[in-house]
């Protein structure tokens, strides 16, 4: 929801936006916990620079509200597909 917003308060309107998520848990001290988080973001949308979708994408792992709560190391990848 952070991307589609991120996007959207650049101008850009996209068509759909598919994320997948793997987390790493681990057994440490306080219990298990989910230490790393990988996302792959796809969003289909035709109309867009690709600089303006990257700098939306880091915009959106910094600021989105679940992100910020988690103590995790969360990597992304974020792919544009111009196919809708």
């Amino acid at each position: 929801m952070t991307l589609a917003n991120e996007l959207g308060e650049a101008g850009y309107h996209p068509h759909r936006i598919d994320t997948t998520a793997r987390v790493t848990m681990e057994d440490i001290a306080a219990g298990r916990t989910m230490t790393r988080i990988y996302l792959d973001v796809i969003a289909r949308m035709r109309k867009v620079a690709e600089c303006d979708f990257v700098e939306a994408a880091l915009r959106a792992k910094a600021n989105c509200p679940i992100s910020r709560s988690l103590n995790a190391n969360i990597s992304m990848r974020a792919t544009l597909s111009r196919s809708i």
